[in-house]
C-alpha cells in the first residue's frame, strides 16, 4: 500500500468514528477569504507549502506542482430557472440582483492576480444563462483575455446552439452540463431517462471545439444508477471529456439527509468501476485533499474502457516531468504536438512512455485493431463536499475548488455555509463622484453601505417573491 493511499485509509477511519473535529460557528464566521500571495512568492509555490503543510504532498500530487487551484467559480448570477431538491444556493439567492458587470470584471482580475494563466474559471451561479447575453458574452471574452480558462457551468435549458457558438467564438474553452433528478424534470423519473436530455445537449455542443463535462449529485435515490449512468458515458467517450459525480451536502437550501449513510467517495468510485467495466485507480493522479476528491482517467477503445493510470509510480514521475507542459484539453492536435515536442526535448523519457505505451497496447491490441487504432479518453471525478456544519479545517485550507468573492477566493464549502454573508453584502464601486455602494436587494447605489433596502415588489416572479419574503422575515428576526 503506498502512502498516500494508507494515508486515505486513515482519514475515513476516523471519519467513521466520529473523531474528526469540525469547524465551531465562531471559526465558520470569523474565517477569511485568502489573502494574496507575499512578495516573492508564487501561486504555485504558495499551493505547494498548502499542501506541504496538509500533509498530502508527494509525487502524484497535482495541487502545488501543475497548477495553483483546481478552478475557481466565478458566480455571476444568483438566480436559476430549476427549483433542485438539493440546492447548494441559499433561501435568500432568489432576492438578489445580479452583480454589475464591472464588478464581475474586478472579480476576474482578481483570480488573475492570485492564480495566473491558465486558470480554471467556472463561469457559474445560479445559472449564468440568466444574465443578459451580451453581459455573458463579455464575462466569458474577459476571462480569456488574462489567459484562463472559461468554463460554462449550466443546467443547460437555456444554453441554446446559438448562443454555445457565441461563446465559444469569445474563447470558451468546456462547458459543463448539470442534469440529474434532483431537477425534477417533469416526464423523466430516473437517470437513465434522462439520458435523452444529455444525448441532446451533446449534439448542441458537437462541432464546436467545445470540451464537455457532464455533473451528477449523488443522492440515495440516484446511487444504484451510477453504473448504468457511467456506461452511458462511456459510450459517448471522446465526445464527453469528464464525468463529474458530486456528493450531496447538507447545505443551502437544499433537503438535508438526502446522501445516505452508504454514499461515500468511496462507494462511489466502485460504482463508477462496476459501470466502466475495469479498476480505476483514483489514487495515483491527486487533486488537492483526499477527502474532498478522486480522479481516475481511462482510454476509450471501440466501446471498452481501460484505466490509463495503474501505474502509480509512472504517472507520478509524469506528472513531475510534465508539470509545465501546457495541455489545452479542447485542442487534441495541439496537445499531441505539444507532448511530441516537449518528448523530443526530454529524450531520458522516451523509454519509460514507450515501455508504458507498449503495455498499454499489448491489452488494447484486438480493440486497437477493431477501432483502427483510435483511442480517446474519459475522465471521471468524484467529488465530495462537506455538510455546512461539518466543515473541517484541514480540507478547507486545502481546498482545490474556491469562489471569488469581492474580497478574495474561499473555500467552496465554507462559502455556501456562508452564503448570505457575501451575496447580501454590499459591494463597494469608484465612481466619478467618489465611492458608493451597490445594493444587492435592489441593485441601486447608495452613498451609505447600510443604507435600507426599500424593494418594490411589481414583476417579480414568484420565486424571487419567495426569496424577497424570506430575507424581509429574517431581518426581521434579526431585530
Amino acid at each position: 500500500m503506498s502512502w498516500s493511499v494508507s494515508r486515505i485509509t486513515k482519514h475515513f477511519r476516523l471519519e467513521s468514528t466520529g473523531t474528526m473535529r469540525y469547524m465551531t460557528k465562531q471559526e465558520i464566521d470569523a474565517f477569511e477569504p485568502d489573502a494574496l500571495p507575499g512578495p516573492g512568492v508564487t501561486a504555485i509555490d504558495h499551493a505547494h507549502r498548502v499542501m506541504e503543510r496538509s500533509g498530502y504532498w508527494n509525487a502524484n500530487q497535482q495541487m502545488g506542482r501543475r497548477w495553483p487551484v483546481g478552478c475557481v467559480a466565478l458566480e455571476i448570477t444568483q438566480r436559476c430557472n430549476l427549483d433542485c431538491t438539493l440546492c447548494y444556493l441559499s433561501e435568500n439567492s432568489e432576492a438578489v440582483q445580479d452583480v454589475p458587470v464591472d464588478e464581475v470584471f474586478r472579480r476576474v482580475e482578481l483570480i488573475y492576480q492570485h492564480y495566473g494563466r491558465n486558470t480554471d474559471v467556472q463561469i457559474t451561479g445560479g445559472d449564468p444563462t440568466l444574465r443578459r447575453r451580451d453581459e455573458l458574452i463579455a464575462i466569458v471574452r474577459k476571462v480569456r483575455s488574462f489567459g484562463m480558462r472559461p468554463t460554462l457551468m449550466t443546467n443547460g435549458i437555456r444554453a441554446t446552439r446559438s448562443l454555445l457558438e457565441e461563446l465559444a467564438a469569445a474563447g470558451l474553452v468546456d462547458v459543463s452540463f448539470h442534469v440529474d433528478t434532483t431537477q425534477r424534470i417533469k416526464g423523466y423519473a430516473s437517470e437513465i431517462e434522462l439520458n435523452a436530455i444529455r444525448e441532446a445537449y451533446i449534439g448542441r455542443v458537437r462541432g464546436l471545439g467545445l470540451s464537455v463535462f457532464f455533473s451528477t449529485t449523488v443522492h440515495r435515490g440516484n446511487f444504484h444508477e451510477i453504473p448504468d449512468l457511467v456506461r452511458f458515458f462511456k459510450a459517448h467517450a471522446g465526445t464527453v471529456r469528464t464525468a463529474a459525480f458530486q456528493l450531496a451536502a447538507d447545505t443551502g437550501r437544499g433537503e438535508h439527509g438526502a446522501r445516505g449513510d452508504g454514499i461515500t467517495i468511496e462507494s462511489v468510485a466502485r460504482q463508477i468501476e462496476a459501470g466502466a467495466g475495469t479498476p480505476i485507480n483514483f489514487h495515483a493522479s491527486l487533486i488537492g485533499h483526499p477527502a474532498c476528491n478522486r480522479h481516475g482517467m481511462c482510454l476509450a477503445v471501440n466501446g471498452k474502457l481501460f484505466d490509463a493510470l495503474d501505474d502509480t509510480a509512472f504517472i507520478g514521475c509524469m506528472l513531475s516531468a510534465t508539470a509545465q507542459l501546457a495541455l489545452p484539453r479542447n485542442d487534441r492536435p495541439r496537445v499531441i504536438k505539444s507532448f511530441l515536442w516537449w518528448l523530443a526535448a526530454n529524450p531520458r523519457h522516451f523509454i519509460p512512455i514507450a515501455k508504458w505505451a507498449a503495455r498499454k497496447g499489448w491489452v488494447m491490441r484486438e480493440d486497437l485493431v477493431a477501432a483502427r487504432g483510435r483511442v480517446d479518453t474519459i475522465s471521471f471525478i468524484v467529488h465530495n463536499f462537506m455538510h455546512a456544519d461539518a466543515l473541517e479545517r484541514g480540507r478547507i485550507d486545502a481546498c482545490v475548488f474556491k469562489v471569488m468573492t469581492a474580497d478574495g477566493p474561499l473555500s467552496m464549502c465554507l462559502h455556501n455555509a456562508r452564503r448570505d454573508r457575501f451575496i447580501l453584502q454590499p459591494v463597494a464601486v469608484r465612481t466619478p463622484d467618489g465611492e458608493q455602494y451597490w445594493q444587492p436587494l435592489t441593485g441601486l447605489m447608495t452613498r451609505n453601505p447600510d443604507a435600507p433596502a426599500v424593494v418594490k415588489l411589481e414583476r417579480r416572479g414568484p420565486k424571487r417573491l419567495k426569496g424577497l419574503a424570506r430575507q424581509q422575515w429574517l431581518a426581521q428576526r434579526r431585530a
